[in-house]
Protein backbone atom coordinates (compact mmCIF):
# COMPACT_ATOMS: atom_id res chain seq x y z
CA UNK A 1 0.00 0.00 0.00
CA UNK A 2 3.42 2.34 0.34
CA UNK A 3 3.95 1.83 -3.00
CA UNK A 4 0.45 2.34 -4.24
CA UNK A 5 0.34 5.79 -1.92
CA UNK A 6 2.96 7.08 -4.07
CA UNK A 7 0.90 7.71 -7.32
CA UNK A 8 -2.72 8.05 -5.58
CA UNK A 9 -4.66 8.17 -2.38
CA UNK A 10 -4.69 5.17 -0.41
CA UNK A 11 -7.11 4.82 2.57
CA UNK A 12 -6.55 1.55 4.51
CA UNK A 13 -9.65 0.43 6.44
CA UNK A 14 -8.64 -1.48 10.01
CA UNK A 15 -10.77 -3.75 11.99
CA UNK A 16 -13.59 -1.95 14.00
CA UNK A 17 -13.23 -1.04 17.74
CA UNK A 18 -16.31 -1.53 20.04
CA UNK A 19 -15.40 1.60 22.14
CA UNK A 20 -18.13 4.08 21.07
CA UNK A 21 -20.56 4.72 23.68
CA UNK A 22 -21.84 7.68 22.15
CA UNK A 23 -22.10 6.06 18.45
CA UNK A 24 -20.39 5.04 15.85
CA UNK A 25 -17.52 7.38 14.23
CA UNK A 26 -14.46 6.75 11.63
CA UNK A 27 -10.88 7.86 13.22
CA UNK A 28 -8.86 8.56 10.02
CA UNK A 29 -5.55 9.23 10.76
CA UNK A 30 -2.52 9.77 8.24
CA UNK A 31 0.51 8.16 8.11
CA UNK A 32 2.11 9.27 4.92
CA UNK A 33 1.49 12.15 2.17
CA UNK A 34 -0.92 10.17 0.77
CA UNK A 35 -1.79 7.20 2.73
CA UNK A 36 -4.38 7.29 5.77
CA UNK A 37 -5.41 4.85 8.22
CA UNK A 38 -9.05 4.31 8.82
CA UNK A 39 -10.49 2.67 11.74
CA UNK A 40 -14.06 2.38 12.53
CA UNK A 41 -15.37 2.63 16.12
CA UNK A 42 -18.29 1.23 17.09
CA UNK A 43 -20.80 0.54 20.33
CA UNK A 44 -20.07 -2.19 22.19
CA UNK A 45 -22.21 -5.32 21.91
CA UNK A 46 -23.01 -4.80 18.18
CA UNK A 47 -23.80 -8.25 16.40
CA UNK A 48 -21.69 -8.74 13.66
CA UNK A 49 -25.34 -7.85 11.13
CA UNK A 50 -25.59 -4.72 13.34
CA UNK A 51 -21.47 -4.64 12.72
CA UNK A 52 -21.97 -4.66 9.17
CA UNK A 53 -24.77 -2.20 9.02
CA UNK A 54 -22.74 0.55 10.78
CA UNK A 55 -19.40 0.76 8.95
CA UNK A 56 -22.14 0.71 5.74
CA UNK A 57 -23.07 4.10 7.40
CA UNK A 58 -19.95 4.99 7.77
CA UNK A 59 -18.66 4.46 4.25
CA UNK A 60 -21.64 5.82 2.73
CA UNK A 61 -20.59 9.22 4.96
CA UNK A 62 -17.29 8.71 3.72
CA UNK A 63 -18.54 9.09 0.15
CA UNK A 64 -20.98 11.68 0.53
CA UNK A 65 -17.89 14.12 -0.91
CA UNK A 66 -15.84 11.40 -2.72
CA UNK A 67 -16.77 9.98 -6.54
CA UNK A 68 -16.75 6.43 -5.11
CA UNK A 69 -16.03 5.19 -9.52
CA UNK A 70 -12.68 7.16 -8.89
CA UNK A 71 -11.27 3.90 -6.17
CA UNK A 72 -10.18 1.12 -6.52
CA UNK A 73 -11.39 -1.58 -3.53
CA UNK A 74 -8.79 -3.39 -2.33
CA UNK A 75 -9.98 -6.54 -0.57
CA UNK A 76 -8.16 -8.57 2.01
CA UNK A 77 -10.52 -10.80 3.23
CA UNK A 78 -14.32 -11.33 2.13
CA UNK A 79 -15.81 -10.34 5.13
CA UNK A 80 -15.32 -6.44 3.90
CA UNK A 81 -17.63 -7.21 0.83
CA UNK A 82 -20.57 -7.45 3.66
CA UNK A 83 -20.42 -4.05 4.13
CA UNK A 84 -19.95 -2.87 0.71
CA UNK A 85 -21.29 -5.03 -1.67
CA UNK A 86 -23.88 -1.94 -2.64
CA UNK A 87 -21.38 0.79 -3.31
CA UNK A 88 -20.04 0.80 -7.24
CA UNK A 89 -16.18 1.55 -7.68
CA UNK A 90 -13.91 2.24 -10.52
CA UNK A 91 -11.93 -1.34 -9.38
CA UNK A 92 -12.29 -4.41 -7.49
CA UNK A 93 -9.37 -6.21 -6.11
CA UNK A 94 -9.54 -9.32 -4.36
CA UNK A 95 -5.95 -9.85 -2.59
CA UNK A 96 -6.42 -13.88 -1.05
CA UNK A 97 -3.81 -14.18 0.71
CA UNK A 98 -4.75 -17.49 2.84
CA UNK A 99 -7.93 -19.58 3.12
CA UNK A 100 -9.13 -17.45 5.93
CA UNK A 101 -12.27 -20.30 6.22
CA UNK A 102 -9.69 -22.80 7.23
CA UNK A 103 -8.53 -20.69 10.29
CA UNK A 104 -9.86 -21.10 13.49
CA UNK A 105 -13.34 -19.02 14.83
CA UNK A 106 -13.67 -18.33 11.06
CA UNK A 107 -17.21 -16.92 9.94
CA UNK A 108 -19.11 -19.96 8.93
CA UNK A 109 -20.48 -17.92 5.87
CA UNK A 110 -16.97 -16.83 4.83
CA UNK A 111 -16.74 -19.43 1.87
CA UNK A 112 -20.20 -18.17 0.26
CA UNK A 113 -19.25 -14.35 1.16
CA UNK A 114 -15.93 -15.27 -0.89
CA UNK A 115 -18.06 -16.80 -3.77
CA UNK A 116 -20.07 -13.53 -3.73
CA UNK A 117 -16.71 -11.39 -4.05
CA UNK A 118 -15.63 -13.33 -6.76
CA UNK A 119 -17.90 -13.31 -8.89
CA UNK A 120 -17.75 -9.46 -8.63
CA UNK A 121 -13.73 -8.86 -8.58
CA UNK A 122 -12.50 -7.56 -11.72
CA UNK A 123 -8.77 -8.90 -11.05
CA UNK A 124 -7.80 -11.68 -8.04
CA UNK A 125 -4.10 -12.22 -6.46
CA UNK A 126 -2.95 -15.07 -4.69
CA UNK A 127 -0.51 -14.96 -1.87
CA UNK A 128 1.34 -18.02 -3.37
CA UNK A 129 1.14 -20.75 -5.78
CA UNK A 130 -0.78 -23.35 -4.42
CA UNK A 131 -3.31 -20.99 -3.21
CA UNK A 132 -3.63 -19.86 -6.83
CA UNK A 133 -3.70 -23.77 -7.90
CA UNK A 134 -6.62 -23.75 -5.44
CA UNK A 135 -8.35 -20.72 -6.94
CA UNK A 136 -7.98 -20.65 -10.30
CA UNK A 137 -11.17 -22.35 -11.82
CA UNK A 138 -12.98 -19.71 -9.60
CA UNK A 139 -12.00 -16.66 -11.63
CA UNK A 140 -10.98 -15.94 -15.39
CA UNK A 141 -8.83 -13.54 -14.24
CA UNK A 142 -6.37 -14.69 -11.04
CA UNK A 143 -2.69 -14.08 -10.45
CA UNK A 144 -0.36 -15.88 -8.25
CA UNK A 145 2.20 -13.68 -5.95
CA UNK A 146 4.09 -15.43 -3.64
CA UNK A 147 5.38 -13.37 -0.47
CA UNK A 148 8.26 -9.92 -1.14
CA UNK A 149 10.07 -8.64 0.87
CA UNK A 150 12.00 -5.21 1.50
CA UNK A 151 15.64 -6.43 1.31
CA UNK A 152 17.89 -3.61 2.14
CA UNK A 153 15.96 -4.23 5.65
CA UNK A 154 15.99 -7.81 6.18
CA UNK A 155 19.85 -8.09 4.77
CA UNK A 156 20.77 -5.41 7.53
CA UNK A 157 20.78 -8.42 9.71
CA UNK A 158 24.15 -9.96 8.15
CA UNK A 159 26.04 -7.57 10.18
CA UNK A 160 26.21 -8.20 13.58
CA UNK A 161 23.76 -5.72 14.73
CA UNK A 162 23.42 -5.07 18.75
CA UNK A 163 20.86 -7.14 19.57
CA UNK A 164 17.77 -6.00 21.86
CA UNK A 165 18.37 -6.58 25.63
CA UNK A 166 16.00 -9.38 26.05
CA UNK A 167 17.34 -11.72 24.08
CA UNK A 168 21.39 -10.64 24.53
CA UNK A 169 20.77 -12.00 27.98
CA UNK A 170 20.47 -15.54 26.74
CA UNK A 171 24.14 -16.91 25.88
CA UNK A 172 24.60 -19.80 23.37
CA UNK A 173 22.75 -21.45 19.57
CA UNK A 174 19.82 -19.51 19.15
CA UNK A 175 16.83 -20.75 17.08
CA UNK A 176 14.22 -18.13 16.10
CA UNK A 177 10.91 -17.87 14.87
CA UNK A 178 9.05 -14.60 14.53
CA UNK A 179 5.09 -14.29 13.68
CA UNK A 180 2.05 -15.30 15.14
CA UNK A 181 1.62 -17.83 16.99
CA UNK A 182 -2.33 -19.50 16.84
CA UNK A 183 -3.53 -22.82 15.87
CA UNK A 184 -0.55 -23.53 12.89
CA UNK A 185 2.53 -22.96 15.18
CA UNK A 186 3.46 -26.89 15.96
CA UNK A 187 3.57 -26.39 19.96
CA UNK A 188 4.62 -30.35 20.53
CA UNK A 189 7.80 -29.58 18.08
CA UNK A 190 9.09 -26.95 19.67
CA UNK A 191 8.17 -28.97 23.29
CA UNK A 192 10.91 -31.91 21.73
CA UNK A 193 13.48 -29.89 20.28
CA UNK A 194 14.16 -28.07 23.51
CA UNK A 195 13.91 -31.07 25.25
CA UNK A 196 16.13 -32.79 23.54
CA UNK A 197 18.55 -30.15 22.65
CA UNK A 198 19.02 -28.56 26.32
CA UNK A 199 21.86 -26.53 24.84
CA UNK A 200 19.60 -24.79 22.11
CA UNK A 201 17.58 -21.69 22.75
CA UNK A 202 14.85 -20.96 20.80
CA UNK A 203 13.86 -17.31 20.78
CA UNK A 204 10.00 -17.35 19.50
CA UNK A 205 8.66 -13.61 18.73
CA UNK A 206 4.82 -12.54 18.34
CA UNK A 207 1.80 -12.13 20.01
CA UNK A 208 -0.11 -15.53 20.98
CA UNK A 209 -3.74 -15.62 19.52
CA UNK A 210 -6.37 -17.85 19.77
CA UNK A 211 -4.57 -20.58 21.83
CA UNK A 212 -4.35 -20.81 25.61
CA UNK A 213 -1.30 -19.21 26.54
CA UNK A 214 -1.10 -22.24 29.56
CA UNK A 215 -0.89 -24.81 27.14
CA UNK A 216 2.42 -23.35 25.33
CA UNK A 217 5.28 -25.90 26.05
CA UNK A 218 7.70 -24.21 28.73
CA UNK A 219 11.73 -24.82 29.25
CA UNK A 220 14.40 -22.82 30.27
CA UNK A 221 15.43 -22.81 26.73
CA UNK A 222 12.44 -21.46 25.57
CA UNK A 223 11.72 -17.67 25.74
CA UNK A 224 8.82 -15.85 24.61
CA UNK A 225 9.68 -12.75 23.37
CA UNK A 226 6.45 -10.93 22.81
CA UNK A 227 5.60 -8.98 19.90
CA UNK A 228 8.11 -6.58 18.14
CA UNK A 229 8.14 -3.95 15.79
CA UNK A 230 8.89 -4.32 12.39
CA UNK A 231 12.28 -2.01 12.39
CA UNK A 232 13.46 -4.10 15.45
CA UNK A 233 13.41 -7.54 13.71
CA UNK A 234 16.63 -7.28 12.00
CA UNK A 235 18.07 -6.36 15.33
CA UNK A 236 16.95 -9.90 16.37
CA UNK A 237 17.70 -11.77 13.25
CA UNK A 238 20.79 -10.33 13.29
CA UNK A 239 21.65 -12.56 16.81
CA UNK A 240 20.00 -15.90 15.57
CA UNK A 241 22.22 -18.71 14.43
CA UNK A 242 19.28 -20.59 12.34
CA UNK A 243 15.68 -19.73 11.59
CA UNK A 244 12.55 -21.55 12.06
CA UNK A 245 9.32 -22.14 10.71
CA UNK A 246 7.57 -24.58 12.75
CA UNK A 247 4.19 -24.64 11.66
CA UNK A 248 1.74 -27.90 11.67
CA UNK A 249 0.61 -29.54 8.23
CA UNK A 250 -3.36 -28.81 8.65
CA UNK A 251 -5.77 -27.01 7.11
CA UNK A 252 -4.99 -23.93 8.33
CA UNK A 253 -1.34 -24.12 6.32
CA UNK A 254 -2.35 -26.10 3.24
CA UNK A 255 -2.25 -23.25 1.00
CA UNK A 256 -0.08 -20.44 3.43
CA UNK A 257 3.21 -19.24 2.02
CA UNK A 258 5.35 -17.67 4.42
CA UNK A 259 6.59 -14.24 3.93
CA UNK A 260 8.99 -14.70 6.90
CA UNK A 261 10.71 -17.99 4.52
CA UNK A 262 12.19 -15.29 2.10
CA UNK A 263 12.43 -12.39 4.91
CA UNK A 264 14.84 -14.66 6.66
CA UNK A 265 17.09 -15.62 3.40
CA UNK A 266 17.27 -12.05 2.84
CA UNK A 267 18.91 -11.88 6.82
CA UNK A 268 21.45 -14.53 5.53
CA UNK A 269 20.20 -17.07 8.41
CA UNK A 270 19.69 -20.89 7.35
CA UNK A 271 16.38 -21.69 7.33
CA UNK A 272 14.85 -24.83 8.47
CA UNK A 273 10.94 -25.53 7.85
CA UNK A 274 8.36 -28.36 8.52
CA UNK A 275 6.92 -29.30 4.51
CA UNK A 276 4.56 -26.35 4.02
CA UNK A 277 4.18 -27.05 0.14
CA UNK A 278 5.17 -23.47 -0.91
CA UNK A 279 8.38 -23.26 1.15
CA UNK A 280 9.21 -27.46 -0.70
CA UNK A 281 8.79 -25.67 -3.83
CA UNK A 282 10.80 -23.82 -4.44
CA UNK A 283 12.73 -23.09 -1.38
CA UNK A 284 14.01 -26.49 -0.39
CA UNK A 285 14.46 -28.20 -4.25
CA UNK A 286 16.53 -25.55 -4.78
CA UNK A 287 18.55 -25.78 -1.89
CA UNK A 288 17.59 -22.70 -0.02
CA UNK A 289 15.51 -24.27 2.68
CA UNK A 290 16.22 -28.07 5.24
CA UNK A 291 12.63 -29.36 5.49
CA UNK A 292 12.15 -31.60 8.93
CA UNK A 293 8.96 -33.81 9.47
CA UNK A 294 9.52 -34.54 12.86
CA UNK A 295 11.63 -33.63 15.92
CA UNK A 296 14.28 -35.81 15.26
CA UNK A 297 14.47 -34.90 11.65
CA UNK A 298 14.42 -30.95 12.47
CA UNK A 299 16.88 -31.54 14.58
CA UNK A 300 19.30 -33.45 12.03
CA UNK A 301 18.34 -30.57 9.19
CA UNK A 302 19.02 -27.65 12.03
CA UNK A 303 22.13 -29.53 13.18
CA UNK A 304 23.38 -29.35 9.32
CA UNK A 305 22.51 -25.85 9.18
CA UNK A 306 24.71 -24.47 11.92
CA UNK A 307 27.80 -26.00 10.14
CA UNK A 308 26.56 -24.61 7.27
CA UNK A 309 26.64 -20.68 8.30
CA UNK A 310 29.70 -19.54 6.45
CA UNK A 311 28.61 -21.71 3.00
CA UNK A 312 29.34 -18.27 0.29
CA UNK A 313 28.14 -20.51 -2.54
CA UNK A 314 24.03 -21.00 -0.74
CA UNK A 315 24.12 -17.28 -0.01
CA UNK A 316 24.99 -16.52 -2.90
CA UNK A 317 22.33 -18.87 -4.61
CA UNK A 318 19.84 -16.66 -1.93
CA UNK A 319 20.72 -13.62 -3.85
CA UNK A 320 20.39 -14.77 -7.22
CA UNK A 321 16.81 -16.27 -5.74
CA UNK A 322 15.66 -13.10 -4.68
CA UNK A 323 16.93 -10.88 -7.17
CA UNK A 324 13.91 -10.55 -8.32
CA UNK A 325 11.48 -10.79 -5.50
CA UNK A 326 10.90 -7.24 -3.75
CA UNK A 327 7.44 -5.19 -3.20
CA UNK A 328 9.29 -2.78 -6.16
CA UNK A 329 8.75 -5.92 -8.68
CA UNK A 330 5.21 -6.97 -6.84
CA UNK A 331 3.70 -3.51 -7.20
CA UNK A 332 5.17 -2.99 -10.50
CA UNK A 333 3.13 -6.10 -11.85
CA UNK A 334 0.21 -5.93 -9.97
CA UNK A 335 -0.19 -2.36 -11.32
CA UNK A 336 0.07 -3.60 -14.59
CA UNK A 337 -2.60 -5.93 -14.41
CA UNK A 338 -5.14 -3.82 -12.90
CA UNK A 339 -4.45 -1.02 -15.29
CA UNK A 340 -5.07 -4.09 -18.07
CA UNK A 341 -8.62 -4.49 -16.87
CA UNK A 342 -9.43 -0.64 -16.56
CA UNK A 343 -7.04 2.79 -16.55
CA UNK A 344 -7.11 5.18 -13.81
CA UNK A 345 -5.36 8.64 -13.97
CA UNK A 346 -5.48 8.48 -10.05
CA UNK A 347 -6.32 5.27 -8.19
CA UNK A 348 -6.90 5.24 -5.00
CA UNK A 349 -7.10 2.28 -3.07
CA UNK A 350 -9.48 0.99 -0.02
CA UNK A 351 -8.90 -1.86 1.78
CA UNK A 352 -9.20 -4.11 4.99
CA UNK A 353 -6.87 -6.31 6.82
CA UNK A 354 -7.77 -9.57 9.00
CA UNK A 355 -5.97 -8.86 11.95
CA UNK A 356 -5.85 -12.79 12.98
CA UNK A 357 -4.32 -13.03 9.36
CA UNK A 358 -0.41 -13.50 9.25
Amino acid sequence: MTRFAQNGNVYYLEEPFFDAPNGAYLEINQKLSRLWVCVPHLPAGCTQEQTNAQIKMLLESFFEERDCSDFVFWYYTPVAFEFSRTFTPGLIVYDCMDELSAFKFAPPRLKFVEQQLLAKADVVFTGGVSLYEAKKAAHHNIHPFPSSIDKEHFQAARKQLAEPTDQASVQGIKLGFYGVIDERFDQQLIREIARKRPDWHLMLIGPVVKIDMAELPVAENIHYLGSKTYQELPYYLSGWNVALIPFLLNESTRFISPTKTPEYLAAGKPVVSTAIRDVVFPYAKSGLVSIGHDADTFITAIEHELTNQENAQWLRAVDEYLADKSWEHTFSAMQRLMLSVKKQETPVVLTRELKSAS
